[in-house]
């Protein structure tokens, strides 16, 4: 089950389980359309894998299947991805 992160990782705006601007790659890292396109370059800064956007969970499962409350934030700032 998806977690539904409550954030995006790198500006930290607030995405909450009906924001339609939620992008996820395949680890579930979670950013901001905003920052996907203007800042990584549609590329994850922590896999180095692509984004999908985050499905929206029927508001009816949210009390049942809650969204996470848990934010995470890159400290040290994101920014594209650089290859190894």
């Amino acid at each position: 089950m998806l977690e539904l992160r409550p954030n995006c990782e790198c500006c930290d705006k607030d995405l909450p389980p009906e924001a339609t601007d939620a992008l996820i790659c395949t680890f579930e890292c979670t950013f901001c359309a905003d920052c996907v396109e203007n800042v990584l370059d549609g590329v994850c800064p922590n896999c180095g894998g692509n984004f999908s956007a985050r499905p929206v969970r029927p508001a009816a499962k949210l009390e049942k299947y809650p969204a996470s409350t848990k934010r995470v934030l890159k400290a040290e700032g994101c920014g594209p991805h650089k290859a190894a």
